[in-house]
Parts: C-alpha cells; structure tokens; sequence
C-alpha cells in the first residue's frame, strides 16, 4: 500500500450472476447484477484504504455535503429525514415543493479510473492513495459465475467491482462533481438514487426549475461519461396535510428527454414509501404485510416434525421479523439538521 502497488494475484475474483428481483423480462443483461467474490486478504486490504481514503475526503471536502450511503454515519434514514426535513421547511412559507428523483443507470460499471485519478490527484490526494486506487482499478480480471458459464478469465478494464468495500466511496467521489446547490430546494443522493427538490410559488414554475436542473446534471454527468436511467425516473408534488382540495397535489407533469412523467401518488426511494402528505401510514402498512409473509414461513419452520427447536425459531423471528416492521417507521417523524447529511 505504500508503494500504491495492489498485487495481480489480488485482482482476480469470481463475478456470480444474480437476477435482479421484480423485472418484467430477463432476456436482456441489464436485468442481472455482477457481485465480485474476492480473497479476504483483498478485503481486508480494501477495507484499511477505505477508512483512511474516507478520512482525507471528509478533511479536503471531496464529496458533497448531502451524499448519503456507505459513508460512516449517513445512512438511508439520513437521506430520507433530510429530504422530508426540508420538504416541510420549504413549506413554511406557504411555497408549492416538487421533487424530481433520478437513478444513475450502471453506475459503478462507468467509473473510469484515469478520470478518478484526476480528480484525486487534483484534490491533494496523497499519492501513494492515487497510485494504488489506479493500480486497484487496472488490469482486473473476473470469472463470471452462473449456470452452465465456461469457466474462464475475462479482463476487466472499466468500472469497480460490485463488492468491494472501497468500490462505494470510489464511486461517491468520482460523481460528487454532480451534485450542485439549489437557491430554494435541495439536492440529496445516496450513492447512485438522486433527489432534486425545489420550491416556488407554483408546480408549473418547479417543473421549470426541475427541467433545468436535470438538463445541468445531465450534462455533468457527460463530462465523467455516466447517465441517468430515464424509465426510472419519478415525480411527486409534495402537499401539506391541510391541502385535500381536488386540485391538491398538482397533476402538473415533466418531460424528460422525451418521456413525459405525472406526478405519482406514492413513491418509493431507498427502500420508504413516499406520499404527497408525508404520512406514514403507506409505509406501515407495506411493512407490516412483509413481516406477515415472512412469519408464515416461519410458523411453517416451526411446525411438529419441522426439526426447528422453538428457541431456534424466536431467534429467526428475532433476525428477519424486527428488522422489516422496524425500518423506517419515523423517518418522517424526526427533523435532522440540515448540514448533517
């Protein structure tokens, strides 16, 4: 690591084939998602040039102050709290608040690594940290893993491997140029999810606003050769709890690069289901039917003559049923200051 020198030997790993969950077609790649296995050495070595990479980003103000994700501390409850925090202070003086959310397509498979040395070389980044993430980043080889795949190297020359402790701060870094200041509105991401929030005194003058702001991240995004995935992108027209007129929220739509998006009656981002009212009970609600499907299988588990001893089955309830009733449930309930995320 000194030298900025990462070993051959560490640069070869398995890449399993995983489908993506909820796709209507498998017949093209983009419905499939490469997760690298590599040597736990490899690992371990990543995971020490992660703590002391991310140390000298926060010092030199490497990323944006509202990237959320795989960073110590800020986590999707961040993102999200910081997002409706600002939702409801932009409300205060009685201003129209739209939100615009956006998905990098392929993210971590666009990472050029001559464009991150750049811009790591530009920031101070000590050297031997430039070299090694170069050296990290080239020369990589991968064996693809899925039914029937032949069982042979293939070299890797773009891009950083999905599974790799450093790949998500590499990837933070490299498109922090994205992210901008908004007057009246707010900018929020983690990783490659997106958010452009704005305000004013109507919904047509925010999609205005929102069409120029995409137009600008769009063509920053050209310059470090990622773009945004279009089908993916939603819209949503923010409400207070007092506005129930039919007219309320706007039905006011965008256009974006020639795909015209309403405004959605829920939305779902980082894993929290979003209404124009703010309110939880959507959220709840889809919880707890989860936890529901999840204590069937379990009760199955623990079935006589299942071999599952009861005290075996209260841990696996324990591990799978709390984390899904309790994640998120006040995420609009608490107001974080803004500089946190």
């Amino acid at each position: 690591m000194a030298f900025g020198y990462h070993p051959p030997s560490l640069k070869t790993a398995n890449g399993v084939v995983l489908d993506k969950p909820g796709k209507a077609s498998y017949d093209s790649p983009v419905s499939f998602r490469i997760i690298v296995l590599l040597k736990s050495i490899s690992k371990i070595l990543k995971q020490v040039m992660t703590v002391r990479l991310f140390a000298i980003a926060r010092s030199k103000g490497l990323r944006y102050q509202n990237q959320c994700g795989s960073l110590l501390g800020l986590s999707s409850s961040d993102a999200c709290l910081t997002l409706t925090h600002e939702i409801k202070t932009l409300h205060s003086p009685r201003l129209k608040v739209s939100t615009l959310f956006l998905d990098i397509k392929a993210g971590f498979d666009n990472v050029n690594a001559s464009t991150l040395r750049a811009r790591l070389l530009a920031s101070n980044v000590p050297s031997y940290m430039v070299d090694w993430v170069s050296s990290f980043l080239s020369e990589r080889t991968s064996t693809l893993v899925f039914q029937g795949s032949p069982n042979f190297l293939s070299p890797v020359s773009v891009g950083t491997p999905q599974g790799s402790p450093i790949s998500p701060l590499l990837f933070l870094l490299y498109v922090s140029p994205l992210h901008m200041s908004i007057p009246k509105g707010l900018m929020v991401s983690y990783v490659d999810d997106f958010s452009l929030t704005v305000a004013s005194p109507s919904h047509r003058g925010n999609l205005h606003s929102l069409q120029r702001l995409f137009t600008t991240i769009a063509a920053r995004g050209q310059d470090i050769g990622v773009s945004f995935s279009v089908p993916k992108t939603e819209l949503i027209h923010w409400r207070t709890p007092s506005q129930r007129t039919p007219r309320a929220p706007s039905t006011a739509s965008i256009e974006v690069e020639g795909h015209l998006f309403h405004p959605s009656k829920v939305v779902r981002w980082l894993g929290y289901w979003f209404t124009p009212a703010l309110t939880t009970t959507h959220h709840l609600r889809h919880r707890l039917s989860l936890a529901q499907a999840i204590f069937s299988f379990v009760k199955r588990l623990s079935s006589p003559g299942a071999c599952i001893r009861p005290f075996l089955c209260h841990h696996i309830a324990n591990g799978l049923l709390l984390p899904i009733l309790t994640y998120g449930p006040t995420f609009s309930l608490r107001t974080p200051p803004r500089s946190e995320a």
